[in-house]
């Protein structure tokens, strides 16, 4: 093997080169040569099988003595090598090959290539380098700067910049897609600057020109020998997307026959006319006379022509002055039919060259990208009666499928004698998709290059291979996503279908009313998340959350309804860049006959008996005793007696203990009222209340109203036997009993009246009054009047401080709850202390 070390950039050294095995060196070297001869087996030579071949690979090695470039782009500092193969197939002779690869190896540990280009096309998303069987295909990543690379075609005159105009010119189709974020170049075997070996070997070398973000350039050299894999035919039309292309061999004649018979009758008299020994041109058909030109003018004019080894290659782009549409079977089509002539001795030679191609865009329907074109296009057929069209291919990128292979790849292609409709589904195998997010929406598109080969001759007899490149782009495509409430009422877990998502798409993080899970954290927590594929290469995601949750919202709607709800907020992400959007779903599930706790009551001698049978969602609701939740601390503290199981909960209520309403006082009989509530236990919003209201026989008592208004019915006999009742008073001798008998004295007063006293500390306010019985003792002398301390009674009401409002400023008495009252003899000081 001989190559050069010129192309690397910068050059190097013969002298620094080596094998992958470091110590396999060249056996000698020139100014920019090197040799190398080596048994496949040895210097570090890979072996590995691909299809029918056993592949033996080596590298040429550039070593150079300085640091690597930082940047993460390709840099003149990469390492450049050659990759060097052997093929041995299992009937074919050996063949050698060399591919041109630039790679950011490893100078420390843990750096990566950038680009791959060892054998053929790589992955998408690196650099991709592939011949065709009629022109080479390099696909580059467009740089993070989003500055458009650009090439430069080499051969031995320098370098030829290639522009949209000069790549029509030349046979370079270059086109830059920023949402796939790829650069294409297509070049024909054809193109000005190929180095063509006798129309059967041919090789490439480009210059790519990359700038970074600094305005810096970069430069990779690239260069690819591809080897003719399908004969050519008499003639081949190449409608590419930027030029039409025709080649014919160098010995095909002329027809003569067929519906352009009178214009070649007229365009043979005018190159007999003025044929000399150099080439001329001639365009026919354009609705004027023939005009011959020399070949430079047709140049000068934006055409191409070329003679190599065996045919004689014609270019164009569309829309030249000379080409006219043609409405064929309904469908345009843009002809063009150059006429190159010469004189040979006695003779003029006259090559045909008419080229044709269909302008149809194509169509998208939902599933499929649909094409058609003309079968019989007549231009390129010398006679309607002797056509038989012998085989339509179709592919993609470039590359030809069988039958067989396209039918399983989803293609149909329906022909009658009109036209041909190729239809190929938007996802197939080859084509490529972008997918990215526009104002919270998944959007993609896909891209099929489409390639379709019709092979066909006709009266001449001659073979026709007639190849139209069209790419096909799907509009934008949205993808929604959608909710399936599957819950079933009587599992009691809310279960949520999410869907359909593309292949890339991935659920990220859930967030339940609030609560934010990563995927992860929620399948932890507890939580069922499901991801349920499907044979389209979409997939779905399945949530399950239990209604008794946390994170779930209940509401008690009305009488016997109990709403669940959950409010779901998914994060999807496209993988791999990461891209996110949200979908937002809510669910809600009714439960009926859903009731808060209701007691029944029964009133006892001693107080008011409550009962409540336990159901399934008391847990929902907290049953109080005011403002405070009945617990076995609270019932301890009142003194209820309260006994709570699985099945029933019964509260004991004796009179006279915490939470009684008392009304209707009278020394014969009150009514006491006890109220047992039920509130909802996160709103405390009041559902449900049992009061009882019950008769007592009166005896002794005080009542201290939270409105200001003291009750007492007392005993007076117990401290003074013999009493007056006519002459028990309060303090204030006005204040005298409503009612009395024998026994009893039955007081009502305000707690600001009648003469009691108030008395404040920092924890209580006691309001105090007596009970005073005036007694008339006899005596000797005359009769006197005593108020000893056994002839009165004191009678309290103690509401704490904080229970009461506005009692200094305005003297409204308003307390939150009744006060603790107490009826008190006063004690009798023994004699002598």
């Amino acid at each position: 093997m001989v190559t050069r070390t010129s192309m690397a950039v910068p050059p190097v050294e013969p002298s620094q080169t080596s094998l992958l095995d470091s110590t396999c060196r060249p056996k000698e070297v020139d100014q920019s040569r090197v040799p190398f001869t080596f048994i496949v087996n040895t210097c570090g030579t890979k072996v590995r099988t691909e299809s029918n071949h056993v592949v033996y690979e080596n590298e040429v090695v550039f070593h150079r003595e300085f640091a690597p470039h930082q940047s993460s782009v390709i840099t003149r500092d990469s390492d450049l090598r050659l990759t060097v193969r052997c093929h041995y197939p299992v009937t074919k002779t050996t063949r050698l090959y060399t591919d041109h690869m630039s790679s950011n190896e490893p100078w420390t540990m843990g750096a990566g290539s950038i680009i791959e280009m060892r054998g053929g096309p790589t992955t998408k998303g690196a650099f991709e380098v592939e011949c065709t069987d009629r022109y080479l295909l390099i696909s580059v990543p467009l740089p993070s700067s989003g500055l458009e690379p650009h090439f430069e075609a080499v051969d031995v005159d320098g370098f030829h910049l290639i522009t949209q105009q000069y790549g029509s010119e030349c046979g370079y189709t270059y086109s830059v897609l920023p949402l796939l974020g790829r650069v294409f170049l297509r070049a024909s075997y054809f193109s000005c600057h190929a180095d063509n070996q006798n129309d059967e070997v041919f090789t490439f070398k480009f210059k790519l020109i990359t700038v970074d973000r600094e305005g810096e350039e970069s430069t990779l050299n690239i260069s690819k020998t591809c080897s003719l894999t399908l004969p050519w035919a008499p003639r081949e039309v190449i409608c590419e997307e930027n030029y039409m292309e025709v080649s014919v061999k160098s010995d095909l004649p002329c027809p003569y026959t067929g519906t352009f018979k009178e214009d070649l009758t007229t365009a043979l008299s005018v190159a007999q006319g003025s044929a000399v020994s150099a080439w001329q041109v001639m365009f026919l058909g354009d609705g004027h006379l023939p005009e011959a030109m020399s070949t430079e003018e047709a140049s000068n004019m934006g055409y191409f022509l070329d003679a190599t080894t065996g045919r004689v290659v014609f270019r164009s782009s569309y829309g030249q002055r000379h080409s006219v549409i043609e409405m064929i079977n309904g469908l345009a089509v843009e002809v063009l039919r150059p006429t190159i002539f010469f004189r040979q001795r006695w003779m003029v030679i006259m090559v045909d060259l008419v080229v044709a191609c269909t302008l149809n865009d194509g169509s998208f329907d939902g599933a499929s990208l649909s094409w058609e074109t003309p079968m019989v296009v007549a231009p390129l057929v010398s006679g309607l009666p002797g056509f038989e069209s012998q085989q339509i291919r179709v592919g993609m990128n470039g590359q030809l499928l069988d039958e067989q292979t396209a039918i399983d790849h989803g293609y149909t292609i329906a022909a009658d004698m009109r036209t041909v409709e190729i239809s190929v589904p938007y996802a197939a195998e080859g084509a490529f998709r972008k997918s990215f997010v526009m104002e919270n929406v998944y959007h993609e598109f896909h891209l099929v290059q489409l390639r379709y080969e019709h092979v066909f001759v006709d009266d001449s007899g001659v073979e026709t291979r007639h190849n139209q490149i069209r790419p096909l782009v799907t509009p934008l495509l949205d993808q929604h996503p959608f909710t399936v409430n599957q819950t079933v009422l009587k599992e009691r877990i809310f279960t949520v279908f999410v869907g359909n998502f593309p292949f890339d798409v991935e659920l990220v993080t859930v967030v339940f009313n609030g609560y934010n899970f990563t995927l992860p954290d929620a399948i932890e927590r507890g939580y069922s998340i499901t991801k349920i594929p499907f044979s389209n290469n979409t997939h779905g995601y399945t949530v399950k959350v239990p209604f008794e949750d946390s994170v779930v919202t209940k509401m008690y709607l009305h009488e016997g309804v109990l709403q669940y709800s959950l409010d779901i907020n998914y994060t999807l992400s496209i993988m791999p860049k990461g891209e996110q959007y949200y979908h937002l779903a809510s669910v809600v599930a009714d439960i009926k006959d859903v009731f808060p706790p209701a007691f029944s009551a029964l009133c006892t001698d001693s107080g008011i008996s409550f009962k409540l049978d336990h159901t399934e969602f008391d847990y929902l609701w907290e049953v109080c005793i005011g403002q405070y939740p009945l617990t076995q601390q609270l019932a301890d503290h009142c003194g209820y007696i309260m006994h709570n199981d699985s099945q029933t909960l019964t509260l004991n209520v004796p009179l006279f203990t915490t939470g009684y309403i008392y009304e209707n006082i009278t020394l014969q009989q009150f009514f006491g009222t006890f109220e047992v509530i039920s509130r909802d236990a996160k709103s405390l919003e009041i559902v449900q209340s049992t009061a009882k209201r019950c008769p007592f026989n009166t005896s002794e008592l005080i009542v201290c109203s939270t409105s200001g208004v003291m009750t007492v019915v007392s005993d007076v006999s117990k401290a003074v036997p013999e009493a007056d009742h006519t002459r028990i008073t309060l303090l204030d001798k006005t204040c005298k009993p409503k009612q009395m008998d024998e026994n009893r004295v039955l007081f009502t007063f305000g707690l600001n009246t009648c003469g009691t006293r108030v008395l404040v500390n920092k924890l209580y306010v006691t309001y105090e009054n007596e009970i005073v019985f005036d007694m008339a003792l006899a005596s000797v002398k005359k009769p006197v009047v005593t108020r000893e301390l056994s002839n009165r009674l004191i009678i309290k009401c103690v509401y704490p401080v904080h229970g009461i409002n506005r009692l200094f400023v305005d003297r409204k008495f308003r307390a939150e709850a009744p006060g603790m009252g107490s009826i008190q003899q006063p004690k009798i000081p023994m004699k002598g202390k």
